[in-house]
């Protein structure tokens, strides 16, 4: 008996040996495409589960006809059309608004979603290439205050003649909720890309390598990098003059746009890196590091707890957050 024990054992261990031998199957690398919020926005995750970016797709689709200001029956669209009169809203435009007030009040109004007065006037797609009128833009520039919107409960008050534009921090909202709701189907490493707004499931890979994302050369063709980061399971959030824009007469005028004279920031940046836990907060960062510059930005940065950035001059100067080089490839 003590023989035949012996030998159950050995053969046990030999079983188990080569069971860790073998390597363990990764799940096949899947990836969907739609187009939401005026965004191209791929998904790409590591699953067995065909449906699971189907279906995350489908909540960004709901999370546009909750969000989009040109919708009509989305809250935005409700909001901006109450005439003065207090509005209901979900849970997630609350959640969004009250982030956003609070890196207005931070920023002393450099982030502003009451911005819409002037934003809706400016269209850089439209060829040939035009300015809107001054007057009318300084008009408009008024009604920008987001001190007068008022958050009650789950209820938003604006005055009659304001309107709020979510463009500079939804994508980053609905990109930390679909990040959420693939994890809850089970997913475990992922990377989504919702334009400038990048956010990744696992530290790293399956097979261990990290997550690199390339912050795009600010003087040459989209794709072409001129730093690479690394994401850690977090969001990277990019923001820069050469995303949404034209030149007129030896002047880039680009989507970010001041608040107090709704004319596009004329700065020394390009570019603004953010590297933080919440895209939602990254997005609208990305927005305001870049409207205050570089010294005024850069303090901002440093006063927020698990926020990095990394600012692109014109000139190419590249300025660095204090831990900001934990996220850069060298």
């Amino acid at each position: 008996m003590r023989r035949k024990t012996k030998l159950c054992v050995i053969l046990l261990a030999v079983m188990m040996l080569c069971s860790g031998c073998a390597e363990e199957k990764k799940p096949p690398k899947l990836s969907e495409v739609g187009f939401y919020l005026d965004t191209v926005i791929t998904l790409t995750a590591y699953t067995e589960d065909k449906q699971v970016l189907k279906d995350a797709l489908e909540e960004c689709g709901r999370y546009e006809k909750m969000l989009s200001r040109t919708i009509e029956g989305s809250d935005v669209w409700r909001i901006n059309h109450a005439k003065g009169e207090p509005v209901e809203v979900s849970d997630d435009t609350m959640n969004i608004l009250r982030c956003a007030q609070e890196i207005s009040g931070k920023s002393g109004g450099a982030f502003d979603v009451t911005i819409a007065p002037v934003s809706t006037m400016w269209n850089f797609t439209k060829e040939p290439h035009e300015l809107p009128d001054a007057e009318a833009i300084a008009k408009a520039a008024e009604l920008v205050d987001y001190t007068r919107m008022k958050l009650e409960g789950n209820q938003v008050t604006l005055p009659e003649g304001m309107m709020i534009d979510l463009g500079g921090i939804a994508k980053g909202y609905i990109a930390d909720r679909v990040k959420a709701y693939l994890k809850e189907r089970g997913v475990k490493y992922a990377i989504l890309s919702f334009g400038g707004n990048i956010v990744a499931i696992g530290n790293t890979k399956p097979d261990g390598t990290s997550w690199r994302v390339g912050i795009q050369d600010i003087d040459k063709q989209t794709g072409e990098y001129m730093l690479i980061s690394l994401n850690k399971g977090g969001s990277t959030v990019t923001s820069g003059t050469y995303e949404r824009g034209f030149d007129l007469d030896g002047v880039r005028y680009h989507h970010l746009l001041s608040a107090e004279t709704g004319w596009p920031v004329q700065n020394e940046l390009a570019s603004v890196t953010i590297f933080s836990e919440s895209s939602m907060e990254g997005d609208a960062l990305s927005t305001t590091a870049f409207v205050l510059g570089t010294e005024k930005g850069l303090e901002l940065i440093e006063s927020l707890e698990g926020i990095e950035a990394v600012f692109i001059a014109k000139d190419r100067t590249v300025t660095y957050s204090s831990g900001a080089g934990d996220y850069m490839v060298q």
